[in-house]
């Protein structure tokens, strides 16, 4: 079952560590004139949303956000540009290359050679913000290259997100997002459904939070 990280050091090391390799590839890309990205952990304006299933490996989910791009709307494009200046700064880095998955770039897992064993990676989904909602890259494969299909998907009910974290904050409620969020993880995996990545399920829980107390 899904806890929080309770190491705190080990988590702050991860979250640099990772936030580093992260930080590089959006300075990278924005040297560039194809696009303007930001990036973020996902959660990470909600502070302390790491979880950890069991003693497994963790995966650090970032977002990064296009912010602007010469065609928005070649997505196959757009993801193997990332993908590529992904693997430049992983090599640069000593890490792997990344796995192209449907809905994220997934590294290789890591272990720290002193201190906390607990292996990870970073899972990094390609988003942007249309009409005030989230979208994210998906890449359905069809086992044909050629065939395969990049299309953006919206992410249900993520309208005015940053608003609702911000009125569930100012009403002191963030502990309740944390339970629920933690609940929703647990939830999600005793019924081995994978299609509700991280950002879906905070999504989820600060919409919930919201109708909860009118906010």
């Amino acid at each position: 079952m899904y806890h929080y990280i309770q190491d705190k050091n080990y988590l702050k090391r991860l979250k640099s560590t990772c936030s580093n390799i992260v930080n590089q590839l959006v300075q990278i890309i924005n040297k560039d004139s194809i696009m303007t990205v930001k990036a973020c952990l996902v959660g990470s304006g909600a502070k302390n949303l790491v979880t950890q299933n069991a003693n497994n490996p963790i995966d650090l989910d970032y977002n990064i956000i296009i912010i602007d791009a010469v065609d928005v709307n070649n997505g196959r494009a757009i993801k193997e540009y990332i993908r590529k200046q992904f693997n430049i700064v992983l090599n640069k880095n000593d890490w792997n290359d990344c796995q192209d998955s449907t809905s994220a770039l997934t590294t290789g897992q890591m272990i720290y050679k002193q201190g906390n064993k607990t292996a990870f990676s970073i899972d990094l989904a390609i988003t942007c913000k249309y009409n005030n909602c989230w979208h994210r890259l998906i890449h359905e494969k069809t086992g044909l290259v050629n065939f395969d299909r990049y299309y953006w998907n919206e992410v249900p009910n993520s309208r005015k997100l940053e608003q609702k974290v911000y009125a569930i904050k100012s009403n002191y409620l963030w502990n309740e997002v944390r339970d629920t969020y933690l609940e929703k993880k647990n939830l999600y995996l005793r019924r081995n459904d994978y299609t509700h990545p991280s950002f879906v399920v905070y999504i989820e829980t600060v919409n919930e939070i919201c109708y909860k107390y009118n906010l």
